[in-house]
């Protein structure tokens, strides 16, 4: 089982100095990974937003060691080829520890502010051509596409990634919606959500027994945990991860965000907010006997 934090770079956290701090601070106190979320606006209090790809290269130039990446970008509001060089550029500048988190996004605040499309069925057609050509340039191969929403002519895009055989993806999705978990499926790892109380063993009991048919290759799958350990808990967490563990979850994603402390999503960033999360990074991961 590895660590990692999951955060929503708000706030503070908007400035990418502060940001990459954070993170240079959670790889010392032993986090295994430093994900960011990814929203051009998020709700109606407006937080301070800063560029995810911006944010994240600051974030692979202060680290070494720890994964970083997106957790997630919802593809079908970017332009596939450009967020090919984005994706590169930072697996470079991170020497290969970036994953790729993908999903729908927000339909309101992603997409539907800018007059983007909100419609979740066509979101997630473009979120799977997306996907097919983002593959297809990391390739370094001459490569065309055709889709009913992307035309690429041909094209080869050097550099490839330092990762072989490509940067890892895992796609993220409301449980049990089917069609996230067929996506994840093909890729590299599933991070799911659960809009309406926390996922439990017997949850991911039934996403390992629906995921196994649909899991063609027996290359390495991370299924990633979203979670928060309570302060009363954190250096015995045995009883909440070994459950988990045992069933094959391979990332235990820890919820640093404001809101788990009970906050409205609608109040406006407080100081206070990132105080109590920096506490955390530095707390470092839960205690967990293996």
């Amino acid at each position: 089982m590895r660590f990692g934090i999951s955060l929503p770079p708000f706030g503070e956290y908007s400035d990418v100095r502060y940001l990459a701090e954070a993170a240079r601070r959670a790889e010392a106190a032993g986090w295994d990974g430093f994900f960011i979320w990814d929203h051009v606006v998020f709700d109606p209090s407006f937080h301070p937003v800063p560029d995810t790809w911006a944010a994240l290269t600051a974030i692979a130039l202060s680290t070494t060691r720890i994964r970083i990446g997106p957790l997630v970008t919802p593809i079908a509001r970017r332009r596939p080829w450009i967020l090919a060089r984005q994706t590169v550029t930072v697996d470079h500048a991170s020497n290969g520890r970036l994953t790729l988190g993908v999903g729908l996004g927000d339909p309101m605040f992603d997409f539907g502010l800018f007059g983007e499309q909100t419609d979740p069925r066509v979101r997630a057609q473009l979120l799977d051509e997306g996907l097919a050509v983002l593959t297809g340039l990391w390739s370094g191969e001459s490569f065309s596409f055709e889709g009913k929403h992307h035309s690429v002519g041909e094209v080869r895009f050097r550099p490839v990634p330092v990762q072989s055989p490509r940067i890892p993806i895992w796609a993220g999705g409301q449980w049990p919606n089917p069609r996230p978990l067929r996506r994840a499926a093909g890729l590299d790892g599933y991070f799911p959500i659960k809009l309406d109380g926390d996922l439990t063993p017997e949850h991911w009991r039934d996403i390992v027994a629906r995921l196994g048919p649909l899991r063609t290759a027996d290359d390495p799958f991370d299924l990633v945990h979203p979670g928060q350990i309570g302060e009363d808990q954190w250096d015995g967490a045995d009883d909440i991860i070994g459950p988990l563990a045992d069933l094959g979850v391979t990332w235990w994603m820890e919820n640093v965000s404001p809101w788990r402390f009970g906050h409205p999503w609608e109040v406006q960033w407080s100081p206070d907010f990132t105080r109590a999360m920096d506490e955390i990074i530095d707390r470092g991961p839960p205690r967990y006997r293996a």
